[in-house]
């Protein structure tokens, strides 16, 4: 069977069992398997493939039916300009996070080095593609997961930053140390009620923890601002990233703490996403 055809009942095989990105997710998949680029395939659709790597790609169409997220069958995903590993440990890097990222670098002179700490560092994805671009800063990155440490540390040797980030696996609660002059956190912020509503390739594989925002979807939110009201140099900044609907609640916890806001910035879909902040006295 050429790559061609495999390509067509790929693309049907999909679609029928109802996932929208049928055919770039077929294309992507038998990239996987060939361990070709995409183009290369596309450009060369009479090549044949033999039948061990026809099984495996079947195998990987099999795992797509079933609504595992495309970057968890590939092990990468793409962020901001740069290549992330992930599995089931970390959430899947958003393209709407990139606006951290976008903001963070505004705050930092391309030859300054300031101090950093990401809150719930996840895939490392953050912190690493900041400090790919600033090489002056340091940082520190904590989550409550191991596994997701592992999965971050792997990243920051692959970008070659693991002598540039300190990697902690603890609650951020527990986390004493010298003043910060940034913060950075993309945290929890799902109502625990909302998570049986996400779509299955969501709720059934991605982790919980870095899901679950509490009851009111406000617990983690809190737990960041309180505590980087007392991790933060005075005039240090707080960027955050908040879900729909969460902007107000958030603006008024903020303020309770001793932050002032500078800026709310929207995501893709004009929705507000995270909120820039200063720490100033009470």
């Amino acid at each position: 069977m050429n790559y061609q055809k495999i390509l067509t009942n790929g693309d049907k095989f999909l679609k029928t069992n109802n996932i929208k990105s049928s055919k770039i997710d077929s294309e992507l998949l038998l990239s996987k398997v060939l361990k070709k680029n995409r183009e290369e395939i596309l450009t060369n659709l009479n090549n044949k493939i033999d039948e061990k790597k026809f099984n495996e790609f079947s195998h990987y169409l099999f795992r797509r039916k079933k609504k595992e997220p495309i970057a968890y069958i590939l092990g990468f995903k793409y962020f901001w300009k740069y290549y992330f590993y992930v599995n089931k440990s970390v959430l899947i890097p958003r393209p709407d996070t990139e606006h951290i990222v976008e903001e963070t670098l505004k705050y930092i002179p391309v030859n300054k080095s300031i101090n950093i700490l990401d809150i719930g560092t996840g895939s490392g994805c953050i912190i690493i593609s900041i400090l790919n671009e600033r090489r002056k800063c340091k940082a520190t990155a904590i989550d409550i997961s191991n596994k997701a440490i592992k999965i971050a540390k792997t990243n920051a040797k692959l970008h070659h930053l693991e002598n540039k980030i300190k990697f902690i696996h603890m609650d951020i609660d527990k986390h004493n140390s010298n003043k910060y002059d940034l913060i950075l956190s993309n945290p929890p912020y799902i109502k625990n009620i909302e998570l049986s509503r996400l779509d299955d390739d969501i709720k059934c594989f991605e982790p919980k923890l870095a899901l679950r925002g509490g009851l009111d979807g406000y617990e983690e939110i809190k737990k960041v601002i309180r505590k980087s009201s007392e991790l933060l140099k005075e005039r240090g900044k707080l960027i955050i990233e908040i879900g729909k609907g969460q902007k107000e609640q958030t603006l008024i916890f903020l303020k309770k703490n001793g932050f002032y806001t500078n800026k709310i910035c929207k995501d893709f879909s004009g929705k507000d996403r995270c909120i820039v902040s200063t720490k100033i006295n009470k």
